[in-house]
């Protein structure tokens, strides 16, 4: 019995191997939309969109670039500080999707990734806060906001030009 687990085992591994065996830089990325794939490349740039998601870029403007990584605020716990990948050469395992015209990958795992500095990725700081953007930040989910000043609105009615001033309210 233990041979036969040993050499599943062994197969898996060597099945593993041979599915990493291609890595395709990330120029390459177009031509395999909708294929599960390696692509390699170094991270330039991280940067953060205003909902907190993160993008790898491999070009210094993601505008002109042929695929990019985007790791979701959801999956930064699990992966970790991926802001420490930046200029390190990294491969990354996963489906190849279009957005909006645009190849890219979406990193849910830190498995997906392997490479220089990929071994490991820093846990995400204790006050990081995706909310604000990914600045660091205590912040407090409770905060009240500052009431709306009645003001403008009275001023507004009294300078409306529709209004008639024979009409009683």
């Amino acid at each position: 019995m233990m041979r036969g687990t040993a050499w599943i085992a062994a197969f898996a591994l060597s099945t593993a191997a041979i599915l990493r065996a291609e890595c395709f830089p990330f120029d390459k990325a177009p031509q395999h939309v909708g294929e599960i794939v390696c692509i390699r490349g170094r991270v330039l740039k991280v940067s953060a969109s205003a909902s907190g998601t993160l993008y790898l870029n491999f070009c210094e403007n993601f505008l002109n670039c042929p695929f990019t990584v985007v790791v979701l605020p959801a999956h930064l716990e699990e992966i970790g500080d991926v802001r420490s990948l930046q200029d390190h050469e990294i491969e990354i395992d996963g489906l190849v999707k279009p957005y909006n015209g645009h190849p890219e990958i979406l990193l849910v795992e830190s498995s997906q990734l392997h490479g220089e500095g990929t071994s490991h990725i820093p846990p995400l700081p204790k006050n990081y806060d995706v909310s604000i953007h990914g600045k660091f930040s205590a912040g407090s989910a409770f905060a009240r906001k500052p009431k709306r000043s009645k003001r403008k609105l009275v001023q507004a009615e009294e300078d409306d030009p529709f209004r008639d001033p024979a009409t009683p309210e």
